[in-house]
């Protein structure tokens, strides 16, 4: 969008909201600190289970989801949010973030399930920030 010339301000466009459900504090913050800074308006969740009830509130254009966080696993969260069963209606985009090796059968399981899969220790904020500007 073009900002307009008559009033000399940008167009209003709705921040894309996302869901980081990341129990690594500092990870959690770097995230936020560069999505808010690129337009993104972010919400940090490092419990499993309040981090499932946010993501089943339908709230979110993007999930991002470390598979490693307390109280229900990064692999139980996705399923039970892919499951239409018990979340009917979730438009949002699941990407799993995560330094955990993966057995190849594993992870090519996970990456059915979502849309997509960032090795965290592969992945500057910048670089984050640029691979959901191209999903979202």
């Amino acid at each position: 969008m073009q900002p307009d010339p008559m009033t000399n301000n940008e167009p209003h466009q709705t921040a894309k909201k996302v869901l980081c459900i990341e129990d690594e504090h500092f990870i959690g913050e770097l995230y936020k600190r560069s999505l808010d800074k690129s337009g993104y308006d972010t919400t940090i969740e490092v419990d499993g289970v309040k981090g499932l009830e946010l993501a089943q509130s339908d709230q979110y254009d993007i999930i991002l989801l470390d598979l490693m966080v307390p109280n229900l696993t990064g692999i139980e969260i996705l399923r039970t949010l892919r499951d239409p069963v018990k979340t009917p209606h979730l438009k949002a985009k699941i990407i799993i973030i995560t330094n955990l090796e993966q057995r190849e059968d594993i992870k090519q399981d996970i990456e059915k399930q979502a849309d997509g899969y960032i090795v965290k220790a592969e992945m500057t904020p910048k670089e984050l920030v640029e691979f959901l500007d191209n999903i979202a």
